[in-house]
């Protein structure tokens, strides 16, 4: 690790202590060894932060569309001079194996830097309407409050879209992996964006989370994390009536029909389930199934999940690294033990430890079966490598299942007939669905529907979630 700014924060375009003394260690979840230790940040550093985006916010705001993107492009390039430490620090903050933060992790928020800097150098800020021009413009200060599983990603997301639109940005990451941020102010500083624009803290949510979400002078948050912590967003950003965008948790189901080849489905239904060791709130947990083909389906998933390398991070052969922390540990554990006292068939797994790896985080790839609608794997979000098997008798009843959830993020449908497919895609409530194993696009806009959010990140409708509508008569 390079940086020789994780004690720091960075406010108004300079390196500077946290108001208060308290710091946080940032634990690597595959050795259990402290990697670095970052401020705890306070009310006060929010009050800095938030003071300068504010003055920044009237010269940025004006900067021509095209010299905000500048700036922008200039960020992913410095991101990707830098690839091989992100790649590596990513890893070590948060346990995804290399080989993944290098495919996805990485690549991810280079595409979102450079992707918005192209929409929003042409967007059309104004049209005309009847007698009417219509304008849109940015927001204000945007506070941003990022998770750890796609860190960087995450933060892309939010930062490099809200800055296209003309806003000035006040970022808090996640305690839990918080030093790619780091490395991202870094950047944003090497490349001259002007002082106040991007301001970084590091803390805790009910300190430096909710003070700004409070903060009489942001004008809008955008929160990626746990529909809980979603709702107390909510509810503090209602008291200034600010606008909130939330991209919050999910269930996915992932719809296997009568006509579809288990052979093809259930090794890609696996791996969406366990994509980043489940921690990813788009992970297809719920692989439903014809109940006919149940016993088909779970010899196939058996055979997946067990020929699944779990281990360090940094081993090449490594598919599934540690989960992100202890209490992530004992929280999936939690959720597998409670899937077999209700009555779940475990068909691999299970919450024992892995005798090869006695230090770090990690947590077998489990499968449960016979999973019914009122159990609590097929409803919660337990983010691990958890997938559970969900018979059904019809079409309609699988629809319905599907839909029997409070989430609405993303979902899958295959069939040997994509029209058919297309079809059942259109009867299921949520933001992105796959037919047949369609590639994710990072360019559509993502988000969910019920309590999995409101709002849409990345792409055209990414740049517009930080713009406001003005109505000019002339």
């Amino acid at each position: 690790m390079k940086s020789e700014h994780f004690s720091d924060l960075y406010i108004n375009g300079a390196w500077v202590a946290s108001a208060g003394e308290a710091t946080i260690e940032v634990i690597n979840p595959a050795d259990e060894r402290v990697l670095a230790v970052v401020p705890d940040g306070t009310a006060a550093d929010v009050d800095a932060a938030v003071s300068a985006a504010r003055e920044a916010f009237a010269s940025w705001s004006t900067t021509a569309p095209d010299k905000r993107a500048a700036y922008l492009q200039a960020v992913a390039q410095g991101i990707e001079d830098r690839a091989d430490e992100l790649i590596g620090l990513i890893s070590d903050e948060m346990g995804t194996p290399r080989s993944f933060a290098a495919e996805l992790q990485l690549p991810l928020p280079i595409n979102s830097f450079r992707q918005v800097a192209e929409i929003g150098a042409s967007y059309a800020y104004e049209r005309t309407e009847g007698p009417s021009l219509i304008v849109r413009e940015p927001i204000g200060v945007v506070g941003a409050i990022t998770p750890w599983n796609y860190p960087l990603h995450q933060l892309a997301g939010k930062v490099a879209f809200a800055l296209a639109a003309g806003n000035t940005v006040v970022v808090k990451p996640s305690e839990v992996a918080p030093l790619d941020a780091v490395i991202l102010a870094e950047i944003i500083d090497s490349v001259g964006l002007p002082a106040g624009v991007f301001n970084l803290i590091s803390g805790r949510g009910p300190t430096v989370g909710e003070a700004l979400v409070s903060h009489p002078d942001v004008d809008m948050i955008s929160f990626t994390g746990s529909t809980r912590a979603g709702r107390r967003v909510g509810e503090l950003a209602a008291q200034g009536v600010k606008r909130v965008a939330l991209e919050l948790g999910g269930k996915s189901p992932n719809v296997m029909l009568d006509d579809a080849d288990p052979t093809e489905v259930v090794p890609h239904a696996v791996q969406w389930a366990f994509l980043n060791s489940g921690q990813t709130c788009s992970a297809l947990t719920r692989l439903l199934v014809p109940r006919d083909k149940l016993g088909e389906v779970e010899q196939i998933a058996k055979q997946v999940a067990e020929a699944i390398t779990v281990g360090a991070p940094a081993a090449e052969d490594t598919v599934l690294g540690p989960l992100v922390s202890q209490a992530q540990l004992e929280r999936v554990r939690g959720h597998i033990e409670k899937g077999i006292a209700e009555g779940a068939a475990l068909i691999t797994g299970g919450a024992e430890p892995i005798p090869d790896l006695p230090v770090g985080f990690y947590v077998r790839p489990t499968v449960f079966s016979d999973v019914t609608t009122d159990m609590s794997i097929h409803r919660e979000e337990i983010f691990g490598p958890v997938l559970v098997l969900v018979p059904y008798d019809t079409e309609s009843d699988a629809i319905r299942i599907a839909n029997d959830t409070e989430y609405g993020l993303a979902a899958s449908v295959w069939s040997a007939d994509p029209e058919r497919a297309r079809t059942v895609a259109g009867r299921i409530r949520a933001g992105q669905i796959a037919i047949n194993g369609a590639d994710f696009n990072p360019n559509a806009p993502f988000g969910g529907h019920k309590q999995s959010g409101n709002g849409r990140e990345f792409g055209t409708h990414g740049l517009e979630e930080f713009l406001e509508v003005k109505a000019i008569q002339v």
